[in-house]
């Protein structure tokens, strides 16, 4: 007999990252690498084991091969468990028929046997591609003392970046009166994290009515949340303080790589022992730096082979930099290798890349910031080859004729 859990956490990982363009071709957003050592989907795995949510479902459904293989049974977040610990939920066929998730909504409306399976008081909605760490129990403690029926995770962010996204306007008492998507002229700077937490028999009916409307996107900030608001519902917002990163696009991405080279509040502190952002690794011999070599400000995982340069750059697991060589304010994820005298500058190289000899790959311009390169992952730039900078790159580049 399963035990009464009581709160179930649902992570919504089946997005495409179409922002992401080539770096998420043949993977889902939530499994791309990121700062050395981790994947997206880390670190909302890590703050639930921390926070001592032990039962965690992962909807996914855009390329789910790699992020499944990767979550496994769940034993690098001590999420292997009989009784709870991680689920993989895919969609999948029933006796009447199956279909696609339609929306974040309907993902959870199709999963309501799996969260009924643990009868838990309240439900922990999350998404998996954001950089953070955060204690739900906080945030679930505020939920029940204040009676709320959803409670929504919210950031203050400056004036100009709130016409960008879902702003909460409230109350004194921290009551949502309003829901805005993206205003053009915004009441407040207070912007939704796209963190829920539901108390679960009121969420349950709010999404069978909701998968009864034919004209709904099935969608939490869309139809729900207004839904309730429109029914007078009891909301809340529930305020974080400290890193948070949405890293939905390519610039972004980048950014918070390197924000991982700052010490301080503008980045996220990962030698934190009490609060551990936990990974599956594969197991690889120490770095090693040739006698040639220069490291500057740059992170370089366990597996690198550095005989080049390399400057204010992540070195993901098994890169190989090779004498001459130059990189420079980019990330290089597992396995690349960039060949002699090879240039990287403001470039993002997905896994398994291949620069040969001389080449070229998104060199800045007066020494200013560009535009980030991009090449996708097995992509072989050829000898001497040009990638201008900004330029995305999922075929393999032709090697420049010698003379």
């Amino acid at each position: 007999m399963t035990a009464k859990k009581e709160c179930v956490a649902m992570l919504l990982a089946g997005g495409q990252g179409s922002r992401l363009y080539v770096l998420t071709t043949d993977v889902a957003k939530p499994a791309v690498p990121f700062g050395g050592k981790y994947r997206l989907i880390d670190f909302p795995l890590s703050n639930c084991i921390n926070s001592g949510i032990e039962t965690v479902g992962v909807l996914t459904q855009y390329q789910p091969h790699e992020l499944n293989a990767y979550i496994g049974s769940g034993q690098p977040w001590d999420l292997d468990r009989l009784d709870g610990g991680v689920h993989v939920l895919p969609p999948y066929l029933r006796g009447k028929g199956g279909e696609w998730y339609k929306g974040t909504a309907n993902a959870i409306y199709q999963n309501i046997s799996f969260v009924d399976h643990y009868d838990p008081e309240y439900v922990l909605v999350l998404g998996g591609d954001h950089i953070y760490k955060m204690d739900y129990s906080k945030m679930l403690n505020q939920h029940k003392k204040t009676g709320a029926v959803c409670t929504i995770a919210v950031l203050d962010v400056p004036v100009e970046e709130a016409s960008r996204m879902g702003i909460m306007n409230i109350n004194d008492d921290g009551t949502v009166y309003e829901f805005e998507e993206k205003p053009k002229n915004p009441k407040s700077t207070l912007a939704s994290m796209g963190i829920y937490m539901f108390s679960w028999k009121k969420l349950k009916k709010y999404l069978v009515e909701d998968e009864k409307d034919s004209k709904s996107k099935n969608d939490f900030g869309g139809n729900i949340i207004p839904n309730m608001l429109k029914n007078g519902e009891r909301l809340m917002v529930y305020r974080f303080e400290g890193y948070w990163r949405d890293v939905g696009t390519i610039q972004s991405l980048w950014e918070a790589n390197l924000d991982m080279l700052i010490d301080g509040d503008d980045s996220i502190n990962l030698h934190d022992s009490k609060w551990r952002i936990y990974a599956r690794n594969p197991t690889a011999p120490p770095h090693f730096v040739g006698a040639n070599a220069s490291i500057n400000h740059s992170l370089v995982t366990e597996g690198c082979n550095v005989y080049g340069n390399v400057e204010n750059s992540v070195l993901f697991h098994s890169v190989t930099v090779e004498e001459g060589a130059q990189v420079k304010h980019s990330i290089v994820m597992p396995g690349a290798i960039i060949g002699r005298d090879a240039v990287i500058e403001y470039a993002i190289l997905a896994e398994n890349v291949r620069v040969q000899p001389g080449a070229k790959i998104g060199t800045a311009q007066s020494g200013k910031m560009t535009d980030i390169a991009v090449i996708a992952a097995g992509v072989t730039v050829g000898t001497e080859s040009v990638v201008a900078a900004g330029e995305m790159v999922d075929t393999d580049v032709p090697e420049v004729n010698q003379k």
